[in-house]
C-alpha cells in the first residue's frame, strides 16, 4: 500500500500547554475588549454620575431629548429637578434623562487684545 498508517497523538503528551495555547486567543480577546470597551464606558458612567450629583441652580442642562435649558430648583431627596425652558415655562425633569452641562463661553474670547 502507499497510504501510511496514521495513529492518534497519545493525550498525555502536552496536555496543559495545548489548553493554555488554546486558551490564550480568548483571554487576549477579553484584555483587549476590557481595555478598549468595558473600562472606557465604565469611566463614563461613573463622571456622569458625578456631574448629575453636582447640579445646582443655574446651571444649564441639555436633557437626552435633546431640550436646552436652565436648573431653578434641584429637590434634595428626590429625582425630579425643575429646569426652565422658556421664559415662564417650567418643567420637571428626571434626574438621569439630562444628557450633559452646557459650558458658558471661555473669557478668553471676549478680552480685550493686548496693547
Amino acid at each position: 500500500m502507499f497510504i501510511s498508517p496514521a495513529y492518534a497523538q497519545d493525550a498525555a503528551a502536552g496536555g496543559a500547554t495545548a489548553m493554555i495555547i488554546q486558551l490564550a486567543p480568548l483571554i487576549l480577546i477579553f484584555v483587549v475588549f476590557y481595555f478598549l470597551l468595558i473600562r472606557p464606558q465604565q469611566k463614563r458612567a461613573k463622571e456622569h454620575r458625578t456631574m448629575l450629583g453636582a447640579l445646582k441652580r443655574n446651571d444649564r442642562i441639555i436633557t437626552s431629548g435633546g431640550i436646552l435649558g436652565t436648573i431653578t430648583r434641584v429637590k434634595e431627596g428626590s429625582e425630579e429637578i425643575e429646569v426652565e425652558i422658556a421664559p415662564n415655562v417650567r418643567v420637571n425633569v428626571v434626574r438621569g434623562t439630562i444628557a450633559s452641562l452646557v459650558k458658558p463661553p471661555s473669557a478668553a474670547n471676549d478680552s480685550k487684545p493686548a496693547t
